[in-house]
């Protein structure tokens, strides 16, 4: 059966209902509230954002499905991208959809979490699966890291051995802050233009990336049980605001779905939903020696087993 991009849309609005339900159950008092957008140029997408939950201060999940003339960013992506500056850009249009997570926690014992599973594809027949799943603590727990990875290696294991080494290497390296010469959390997996390969079809691929998108929900939700109910102090609320200033900084400046976004004419309030209600940045601001925090900046690198 040809997998077709209807086919795949109504699979990731689906998929929005189900993580949705979850992610209310988890907070036990906020719901999602829902607005639906359309995009002049052609689609839209269902925006559904939570804010000042017991557990989730703000958090978005997001669906798209966007179409249209084919962005000239397209054609000037790196050798390892489908597309080439030399192909015939005439009468050439694309169609992407996808579903796209954050949610910043009140309690910062809680971390960050995003997930991204896009399809892509043109009318010369370029198309692919892109997303990743990736973890961003304001403190870094040993035992979380180790859980969070190891699930995304199981979906991983299911498919190809190779996808949870290669893929978690690309996400140590796209989710890195290169003016901190830090990475954004604990990383995840990434995976891009996921098409076919020799021994992947495209069809066992699109299993692959439904299941990153599964994992999401439950694997979350953990999380949440094992910490919303730890005390915290003044100290590592500022912390926390700290470390998302971080993560803002990732997101307006290297963010390639940030820019995907703003360069094709999407819905400004959906892209940006992935920044905090609050951050701060303190000038020249130095953790204490031997402290929590300097734990978690010391945690902060690429190429960390985390499993």
């Amino acid at each position: 059966m040809e997998i077709s991009k209807e086919h795949i849309s109504d699979w990731l609005k689906t998929l929005q209902d189900i993580i949705c339900k979850a992610l209310e159950a988890a907070d036990g008092s906020a719901k999602f509230k829902e607005e639906n957008w359309t995009r002049e140029e052609g689609g839209g997408g269902r925006s559904r954002v939570m804010e000042n939950g017991s557990v989730i201060e703000k958090g978005g999940v997001m669906f798209s499905a966007v179409s249209g003339k084919a962005p000239d960013f397209l054609f000037k992506e790196s050798a390892h991208s489908e597309t080439s500056p030399n192909i015939n850009r005439e009468g050439l249009t694309f169609f992407a959809t996808g579903v796209s997570i954050v949610i910043h926690p009140v309690n910062p014992m809680v971390p960050i979490i995003h997930m991204n599973i896009r399809y892509f594809e043109m009318n010369n027949g370029t198309k692919w699966f892109g997303g990743g799943i990736d973890l961003t603590p304001h403190y870094i727990i040993d035992e979380d890291a180790t859980y969070f990875h190891t699930q995304l290696k199981k979906v991983c294991d299911a498919h190809h051995k190779a996808y949870y080494p290669k893929f978690k290497t690309w996400a140590d390296e796209y989710f890195y802050i290169t003016h901190r010469k830090e990475t954004r959390g604990i990383g995840g997996i990434f995976f891009d233009r996921l098409n076919k390969s020799e021994e992947m079809s495209f069809e066992q691929n699109f299993e692959f990336w439904k299941q990153v998108g599964e994992a999401f929900a439950p694997t979350y939700v953990e999380l949440i049980r094992r910490n919303k109910n730890k005390l915290f102090t003044p100290e590592n609320k500022q912390w926390q605001l700290l470390r998302r200033g971080r993560y803002v900084e990732f997101n307006l400046v290297y963010d390639k779905g940030t820019r995907f976004g703003l360069e094709t004419n999407g819905r400004v309030e959906s892209i940006l939903m992935s920044l905090p209600a609050n951050a701060s940045w303190l000038y020249d601001f130095k953790v204490k020696e031997n402290s929590p925090e300097q734990d978690t900046l010391n945690k902060l690198k690429k190429g960390i087993n985390r499993v």
